[in-house]
């Protein structure tokens, strides 16, 4: 593995699991009020561009850590408008 790529999987790394966290709480607690609709729809809109980037460029690294952190946001997304 080259230095870009062990750069690309730490970065993505780092910011998917940052998102956990929040997930698992809004999961467990049911506790939205907090999240904000217009940002979290636009920051999913947001990461989709990412994934579509990252099949564009062939990259790995961008295409599954976007991936999983959209899964991550989109949960949150939908429990917001589930419980607004």
């Amino acid at each position: 593995m080259n230095t870009t790529n062990l750069i690309g999987y730490s970065a993505a790394l780092l910011t998917t699991i940052a998102f956990v966290p929040q997930a698992l709480h809004s999961l467990k607690t049911r506790d939205l009020s907090g999240i904000s609709l217009p940002m979290y729809s636009l920051f999913s809109l947001g990461v989709l561009g990412w994934i579509i980037y990252g099949f564009m460029i062939d990259s790995l690294p961008i295409m599954a850590a976007n991936s999983i952190t959209l899964i991550l946001a989109c949960t949150v997304l939908y429990l917001k408008i589930k419980h607004k």
